[in-house]
């Protein structure tokens, strides 16, 4: 299996989680390529099984250059696609202390539904998404999160 791996990553977490990634695929025998998209031409991506789509979120949307870029990308339709995202961590509301729920969280982040409306609209079939929480503007990741990557990494490898 060949993957390509297109992150869009700002302080450098979107580029530590893909070279996670990378590492775990690589263990299972499976290649994979990491770009930024800024090296990248959406027209004319390399030959892949699959491909990868990350970037961070800014006001709860996936950064503009990476929303371009997935727009302008020219895939067959029935291409396999995932998707992971590396977004701010909820925090708990300043009145009660309480966590918001996935719901709540869900109401105010649109990173991956943003990301799977372009793509789908192409044709393209999803097999995975999952997302990375960041703690702080610039990081650190949430702990934990290379459980994360790893159960995204097995979600790819136990599609069809």
């Amino acid at each position: 299996m060949k993957i390509e791996y297109l992150h869009a990553s700002v302080y450098g977490n979107g580029a530590m989680v893909a070279e996670e990634c990378k590492k775990l695929m690589a263990g299972k025998g499976v290649e994979v390529d990491v770009h930024h998209i800024d090296g990248m031409r959406p027209d004319s991506m390399p030959p892949a099984d699959l491909y990868v789509f990350s970037s961070p979120g800014r006001f709860g949307k996936p950064i503009k250059e990476m929303r371009r870029f997935l727009e302008k990308v020219n895939l067959p339709k029935g291409t396999r696609y995932a998707i992971l995202t590396t977004e701010p961590s909820p925090k708990p509301d300043k009145k009660t202390g309480k966590m918001p729920t996935d719901e709540e969280v869900d109401r105010y982040q649109h990173l991956i539904s943003i990301m799977n409306e372009i793509l789908l609209g192409k044709g393209l079939v999803k097999v995975a998404q999952t997302k990375v929480y960041v703690t702080g503007l610039k990081g650190p990741l949430e702990v934990g999160w290379q459980e994360k990557v790893k159960a995204f990494a097995n979600a790819i490898l136990g599609s069809p």
